[in-house]
Parts: C-alpha cells; structure tokens; sequence
C-alpha cells in the first residue's frame, strides 16, 4: 500500500492547478492518477485553445507557471467585438474601459491547453510532495469511515510489474473532466442537458489581422468566436463555432475552400478572406451540473462537476477557480482536523455551486436571447446592445465578470501585494 493525505484522479490543467495550489500552501501528500501523457510542443498551434482571464492568471503566477506558459507560446487581447448577425446590435469591450485598470495589463489570453497542462505538469515533477501515477487505469474506488481504497487495473502480462500498489488517501478528487470515471464510480447525480449544439474548432488565417481582438458574432445557428493566436503571425486565429449538430456535419463535410469562404461571409469579412490552417474537430455541447460537489470523502471539481455553453469561454476559468476555493478549504484545516471535514467540504460545495448555477443560467440567457430570430425581437436585441455599449457603468461590469474580478475569490486568484 501506498499512503497519501490527498489522490487527484485527473492530470488536467484543473487538478494540477489544484496539486499545486495545495503543495504552496500546505505539506499534504499528493498522488495524482492519469494515463493521458503530456503532449510535446510543435511549432504548429494545437487546436484546442482556452481564455485564460486575470484571474486564473494571476494563479499560475503564484504558483510559479505563467512565466513557463508565457516563454512557450500564448496571445494576449486587448479588445473584443461582438455583434448580431441577424440584427443591428454590437459591443465593444477594451481595457480602456476600465479607468483603474492598468494600461499594460490585457483583457485574456488565448492559450493552447497542452500549452498550460506542460507547464503545470513539469511544476510539479519537480514536488517531492507530488506523485504520479500513470502507467494504469484506476479500477476501482472505495470509500471507508476514515480513508479511500484506490486500486489499478492490471499492466500487460509482459509487464515486470502486473499489478500496480493500491493507493490509500483520506480524500479523494475528481478532476477528471465532463465524463469523469470518478463520479461514475462513486453514483453521483448528475444534472444535464443538450445545447443542441455543437463546437466546431480550428485554427484559420485571417489576412486583415486579428488585432489583439477577440471577435465574437451571433449567427442564427449559434455563435462564432475567432480568437486571436499565436503572437509571432498577428493574422493566425482559434475558432469556436457553436451551431447545431447538422450545421456542424455539414460544414464539416465542405472542402476547406467553401469552408473558409462559409466563415469570411458569417464574420462580415471583418478579419478578410478566411483560409482553412488545420483540421475541423465537433464535439456535441452539453450542459452539466453534480447535484452534489461532496460525497462522504470525494469531491467533484472542474468538468467533473460542471459544464457550461463556451459562448463565453469561462468554462476553464471556472474550473480554476474550484481548484483555488478548494485549495484554500483544505488549507484552513488544522493537523488534528480530518482532511474531510464535511463542514469545510459542505462550505467549499456551496460557493462553488451556486458559482456554477449563476454561470450556467448566465450563457442560457444570452444563448436563448440570440436564438430569437423573429423581426420585432431582432430590432429590440440591437437597441438594447448599442444601448448597452454605451453605458459605461453597465460595460466596466460586464467586463469585470469577464476578467473574473470578483469581490469574493481566493487567495490564490487575488494579486498579491508589491
């Protein structure tokens, strides 16, 4: 047996977020169980990207990270432009918006996940305090009245060691992602819904330049986003195309040609004459909330325990957050206190859930409102946008929910002082 006061089931940038956050902070143990290896860097962007925002940067800044992530490859944004296809309305966001905000500071990052997940892995290889295990599944997960029972599936019969050591920690996480092994296993409840969406990604070519701007339209289908990346080509972007499951195979389905020509009409040509750079990934969209963050000694943090539309890419940014609340519960705890004291966990729960419900009705709102496509209402929506794009009150907070400045974060999301 192998004994550790914390197992993180999930290597993503969530868990590892969380590993580390908890190494800085306290003197726990930690295993962390994924077979998903750390993918090496190419001089080609990956496709699957995140916006990061000031909040979850300053994270990865107090845990010794961002400086990695930013000598490998991100692209900052200074602007966004968002506007109603079908109607009249739009939006512009700026740093300059934000009278108190400093000038050399940006509005998000766009940066390729495996670009993060490097990072944070490679941090924390580095941790005597930190173990991986990732030469096998997880079998199995029992829960007892004062430890978790973790044991592997078998290695291959070649294998000169078949049948890894079981774990045993007095709690366990589940950082998993939307599908999570964990909270199969462990019977949670899980609240769900389709978008009757889903998310077309690439990365294109835009000739007139991205301009440290990330552009956001709203089709009748759904939106497309066109996030500036790559900082040493200014006119290279990541798409997130949301659009119904039969748009999504059909545009799949078209040559890159009629592709690129299908995405310079839907943006206006606002970005030029579009060119197809990558391959075209779908996945469906589905909302998901636990009913439960906490059972007995498991918590639920990340994808595990929600999923949100990306029409306003805070899904990882959420995500982070659980990590730090967590972190910052479990730090709280005195030597003699149990690692799963339900009080602590329950309170963690309830932040973090309600954080998650205010986001989830946030996207179904601006989701529902541009799905309305009769004429009265279209005139409405872009009167209310102009309208809103000039009160300045209204845009400075939207803006702050963006960067995810918020009154209440933890520690690990706040500046420190000079």
């Amino acid at each position: 047996m192998q004994k550790f006061d914390l197992l993180i089931v999930g290597a993503g940038m969530v868990g590892l977020t969380l590993a580390l956050a908890l190494r800085k902070s306290t003197n726990l143990t930690i295993a962390i169980a994924d077979t998903q290896p750390i993918a090496d860097s190419t001089n080609t962007p990956a496709v699957r990207v995140s916006a990061i925002n000031v909040a979850s940067k300053t994270m990865f800044e107090q845990l010794d990270v961002w400086q990695d992530i930013e000598n490998k490859r991100l692209q900052s944004y200074q602007n966004m432009h968002i506007w109603d296809k079908a109607g009249i309305g739009k939006l512009d966001f700026s740093v300059n918006d934000l009278a108190n905000f400093p000038k050399n500071e940006h509005l998000g990052w766009i940066i390729e996940n495996n670009v993060i997940r490097t990072a944070l892995w490679k941090k924390a290889e580095q941790d005597e305090g930190i173990s991986f295990f990732t030469q096998s599944k997880l079998a199995t997960i029992a829960v007892g009245e004062s430890e978790v029972f973790a044991s592997f599936e078998a290695q291959t019969q070649t294998s000169t060691n078949s049948m890894p050591t079981p774990i045993i920690a007095k709690l366990v996480v589940g950082a998993d992602g939307a599908n999570s092994w964990l909270r199969k296993q462990m019977d949670m409840a899980m609240i769900s819904r389709d978008y009757d969406h889903h998310a077309l990604v690439a990365t294109v070519k835009c000739p007139q330049g991205h301009k440290n701007t990330a552009w956001q339209v709203f089709l009748p289908t759904g939106p497309l986003a066109f996030l500036p990346l790559y900082p040493q080509s200014s006119d290279v972007c990541s798409i997130v195309y949301s659009t119904s499951p039969e748009e999504a195979k059909r545009l799949t389905a078209l040559s890159s040609q009629d592709f690129a020509k299908e995405l310079t009409a839907a943006s206006d040509g606002k970005l030029g004459a579009i060119e197809l750079l990558s391959e075209r990934y779908t996945h469906p969209l589905t909302m998901r909330l636990a009913q439960d963050f906490v059972k007995d000694r498991m918590v639920l943090i990340g994808d595990a325990a929600h999923t949100i539309h990306p029409l306003a890419g805070q899904g990882v940014n959420l995500g982070l957050l659980d990590a730090a609340a967590l972190a910052q519960s479990l730090s709280s705890l005195s030597s003699e206190q149990d690692l799963a004291d339900q009080k602590v966990l329950k309170a963690y729960a309830r932040y973090r859930k309600s954080e998650a419900v205010e986001m989830i009705a946030a996207m179904e709102a601006i989701k529902q409102t541009f799905s309305v496509q009769q004429s009265g209402f279209k005139l409405l929506r872009g009167l209310g946008m102009d309208l809103l794009n000039n009160i300045k009150p209204a845009k400075k907070l939207m803006i702050e929910q963006a960067l995810g400045l918020k009154s209440d974060l933890p520690n690990f999301a706040l500046k420190q002082p000079d």
